[in-house]
């Protein structure tokens, strides 16, 4: 067996892997139950060199580093236009913003249309920071971002806690300076299979046409019901065009589609109801509640203190000096709270499988597009299953 990642399968699929290669055989794909996994394309290239091991997060034990929060905030943006449009209180685009007008560039995420998934990018300008704001519930395709790092320059990378945990680890195995990077990742419930999305799509896609437009969260009923889907297609709805102005950045026109976990939105209970999770997320994950290897943890600060607002509010911890320092610089409203409040209502523990899974795996990779009713029907027992157990646990 040769000393590369050809072994490794149901991995995290964060595809850092895929950059320490110095003969470019290590690329990333879906796999048959729609996860990233990254593959040797060449073999014979190989030269043993084992750097892709060294830095995959998955086949180590623990993390990168044995930080623990040092300083934890109930944060907001002061710019009530970030904080009403970011999916809690704006504080991963102001730190961005920050870090990007002292140099920095942003390694962040978007959702690329044309494509049909999210993928991390590489942004220098504010026009180009605007593409990443909102949280996208998806797997991110990240090795053409990564491709693009070099030695010399300053970034702010941010992801899942298993990417970065990776990519500090790629940091450390290449001995580059830690001063010139920024690790920031947050509360993860854990990645679905993009069969789902996709099915969702196909879906979408039959009441708006091909596909220009995509969000995962709105406030438009209040920020403790903003799990909602906007989606706009070719027939309903502009083309929206990022580098028009910076004032894109707050879209006041509410999308062709609207539709609400509250409301039973098909995608959001695949997702949050466990029915098609990344085995590694399940089995494998080592990153919940205080566990991180990035300088700053971000999140929705969900709980009793502010259960009252509805326009937004990030938790905001940070895990080292440097994280500490860049979050007291930025442009946001900051009140120090325990982690155990800022924390509260994050996952201390792995997600898990839905009991009624198997009734969910054959539409999933079905050919064929699935109907809303179909799916309701199918997603339906859980639902009465779920009922019982919360019943049953609050007695």
């Amino acid at each position: 067996m040769k000393k590369n990642i050809s072994d490794i399968y149901d991995c995290f699929g964060c595809g850092v892997c895929t950059k320490p290669c110095p003969k470019h055989i290590v690329a990333m794909r879906l796999n048959s139950d729609g996860f990233y996994e990254s593959y040797v394309t060449d073999e014979s290239k190989c030269i043993e060199c084992g750097l892709c091991r060294d830095v995959c997060s998955f086949i180590h034990d623990g993390l990168s580093v044995k930080n623990k929060p040092i300083i934890s905030y109930a944060a907001w943006s002061n710019d009530k236009r970030v904080q009403s449009k970011c999916s809690s209180g704006g504080v991963g685009f102001e730190v961005a913003k920050l870090l990007l007008l002292r140099g920095y560039k942003i390694i962040g995420v978007r959702y690329n249309v044309k494509e049909g998934r999210a993928e991390h990018y590489m942004a220098n300008t504010l026009e180009e920071l605007v593409q990443s704001i909102g949280s996208k519930y998806i797997q991110s395709y990240t090795p053409d971002a990564l491709s693009e790092i070099d030695r010399k320059g300053k970034y702010l990378f941010i992801g899942t806690p298993c990417q970065v945990d990776s990519f500090r680890r790629y940091i450390q195995r290449m001995k580059l300076n830690e001063d010139n990077f920024v690790l920031l990742d947050f509360f993860c419930h854990g990645t679905p299979s993009m069969l789902a999305w996709r099915k969702y799509l196909q879906m979408c896609e039959k009441k708006v046409g091909k596909i220009t437009y995509v969000s995962w969260r709105n406030k438009w009923t209040g920020w403790h019901d903003s799990w909602a889907m906007g989606v706009d297609g070719e027939k309903h709805g502009e083309k929206v065009n990022w580098h028009d102005s910076y004032n894109l950045l707050i879209r006041e026109k509410k999308s062709f589609i609207q539709s609400r976990l509250s409301q039973g939105d098909i995608f959001y209970r695949l997702f949050l109801q466990d029915f098609c999770m990344n085995p590694a997320c399940r089995k494998n994950c080592k990153y919940k509640y205080d566990k991180s290897s990035a300088d700053i943890r971000i999140g929705d600060l969900w709980g009793k203190t502010y259960k009252d607002n509805e326009d937004g509010v990030s938790a905001a911890i940070a895990f080292t000096d440097r994280g500490h320092k860049v979050i007291d610089a930025s442009d946001c409203h900051l009140k120090e709270h325990p982690f155990e409040i800022v924390a509260e209502g994050q996952m201390k523990h792995n997600c898990g499988k839905a009991e009624t899974a198997f009734l969910v795996y054959p539409l999933l990779h079905s050919k064929n597009n699935i109907p809303a009713l179909v799916w309701k029907i199918v997603l339906f027992p859980q639902r009465v299953i779920n009922f019982f157990k919360w019943h049953l646990k609050h007695l």
